[in-house]
Formats: structure tokens, sequence, C-alpha cells
């Protein structure tokens, strides 16, 4: 018999996935009215809009999305800020047109630090099994792609996520690529679970339509092994995940319907080492 703690996880799930739809399908009128308008006044666009999303997904972002989990915070009122303020400097604003060569050596052991207003999330990357993935952030890592941005959503209902990697801060930024799907069939995911500790790709609920948003995954989180597992957070770094979940989240936004975190969570510089 569905135990009532299960059914208010199913129900939220549920509702989660049609808010991705919903807003699917208004990013998609959005992305072709905006094209019919470019074209006549002869403008260019380079790059590509991507929703990320990290939920229960069909996504938790969208557009290029990673997981971005659209699920209504637990708790409404604002909690004191834990984090530090932002280091000095601005958001880059570059993109790509292609997926970068793979030039990382899969035998290789790499490390991802991020260093956060909120204290250092050190993270060991799984260049074998998702060699796109690391390369990718490598990469990116190295172009500074992720220095000065928000960690834009955090779910506290239903998924237990925070979710970051767009520079734009609003779930639909990216690198201008897409990287394929990998890793899909890991080992630590079991029974559609993603384990806390795991770090994975957000995507638009396509195939192969990651782009550079990620989540990071602070409490067990049930979910289709849709979404790339590409690292694992260190302790000392679940330390501090579990700071910014414990400040909490804030309603939704009437126009993103990001549910960002009350801490205030900058990645103040991103590096990928080789050891």
């Amino acid at each position: 018999m569905v135990s009532q703690e299960q059914r208010r996880r199913q129900l939220a799930r549920e509702k989660f996935l049609r808010q991705q739809q919903r807003r699917t399908s208004a990013r998609r009128k959005a992305r072709m009215r905006n094209s019919v308008i470019a074209s006549a006044l002869g403008v260019v666009i380079i790059g590509s809009l991507a929703l990320y999303t990290t939920g229960v997904l069909k996504s938790d972002d969208d557009s290029k999305s990673n997981a971005s989990a659209e699920v209504t915070p637990s708790a409404t009122s604002k909690a004191p800020d834990p984090c530090e303020k932002p280091a000095a400097g601005k958001v880059k604003t570059a993109t790509w047109k292609k997926e970068p060569a793979l030039t990382i050596d899969k035998s290789a052991k790499y490390a991802m630090k991020l260093a956060t207003t909120c204290g250092d999330i050190d993270i060991a990357l799984k260049a074998s099994a998702a060699p796109h993935t690391v390369n990718s952030f490598n990469f990116l890592a190295g172009k500074a792609f992720f220095d000065h941005s928000k960690c834009h959503r955090l779910t506290d209902t239903g998924i237990y996520v925070l979710q970051c990697g767009d520079p734009t801060g609003t779930g639909s930024g990216g690198p201008g690529y897409t990287i394929p799907d990998e890793n899909l069939k890991d080992k630590s995911l079991k029974n559609n679970i993603y384990p806390a500790g795991t770090v994975a790709m957000a995507n638009t609920g396509q195939k192969h339509s990651g782009g550079s948003q990620f989540f990071l995954v602070y409490q067990d989180s049930q979910l289709p092994p849709s979404y790339t597992p590409f690292g694992t957070v260190s302790e000392s770094g679940m330390k501090v995940l579990k700071k910014i979940a414990d400040a909490g989240a804030q309603p939704a936004d009437p126009t993103t319907q990001n549910t960002a975190p009350n801490a205030t969570v900058v990645i103040n510089k991103a590096t990928v080492t080789k050891s």
C-alpha cells in the first residue's frame, strides 16, 4: 500500500513535470517568435538558448537544460544568508558553436573545485565514464565560464538538488553547444535514486541536450536515469551543500519559475585539475 510520504513525493514529481512541460512549451513558442523577428531584421543569432533541468525531469531546467526542478519549496520565509559576499568580477558571456575537441586523458584522475561564497565544494570527476562531460567542464573552467555565476535553483521537495552552471542566472543559459549523455548506467544509480553527493548534468528532457548546467544532490533524490552522473562531492563539500540547503529556497519566480536559494551561492572561481 502506498504510504502518505510516497504519495506526497509522487504528487510533487507530477506537479514538477507538468510545470516543466508548460515551461518547455512557452520557451519553444518564444524561440519561434524571436527567430521570425530576427529573420525580418536580418539579425544573425549565434549560439543557442537552453534551459536546464534537474528534477523529475522531463528535466529540470529546460531549454538547454540540465536538471532543474520546478518544485515549490517547503519554506517560504527567507532565512539568514549564511554565505559571504561574491568576489569582484563579471560573468563571461562567450559561447561556442561546437563541443570542444576531446583532449582529456581518460585514464587520468580529474577534480573540480568550486570556490563559492559559501565555501569550497570539491568534486571528484569521472573522466573514464563520462569523458565528453568532464572534457567540457575542463574546457569551460579554463575559459572562466563559471566564474562569478550564481547557482540559480534549490529544490527541497521531492528532489533535493542545487543547480548551477548558467552564467545568466536564469536557468536559460549555456555554452552554445550540447554534449552527449553518458554514464547513465552508473553503478551508483540504483532504483532510480541519485544518491547524495552525486553531481550530474541538467538537460531539457531530450537526449544529448546537456550544456553547462549541472546539479549537486544534497539528499538522495528519485529521478529517472536520464542525467549524466559525472562527479562525486567530497565530505567537506557536502557540509557546504547542507549549509546552503538549510537556509531554504525562495518561492518560485513568476517569470523563470526558479526557486532560488536563500543563500547567496556564487561560484567565485571554478577550476579543473588533473592528477
